[in-house]
């Protein structure tokens, strides 16, 4: 399920209380990640693709 960072708005690949497919650690501020389902936002290799 896609994870939102949501200080930017942007949707990465991956989950919450692990790693996002660009390599972002989302342990590290969990209060800033949501599960959703919505678009992947992200342009960083690992989440386009």
């Amino acid at each position: 399920m896609p994870v939102k960072h949501t200080p930017t708005g942007e949707v990465h690949k991956g989950e919450k209380g692990g790693s996002t497919g660009c390599g972002v650690n989302t342990k590290t501020k969990p209060d800033h990640w949501v599960d959703t389902s919505s678009r992947i936002t992200c342009a960083k290799n690992g989440c386009k693709n």
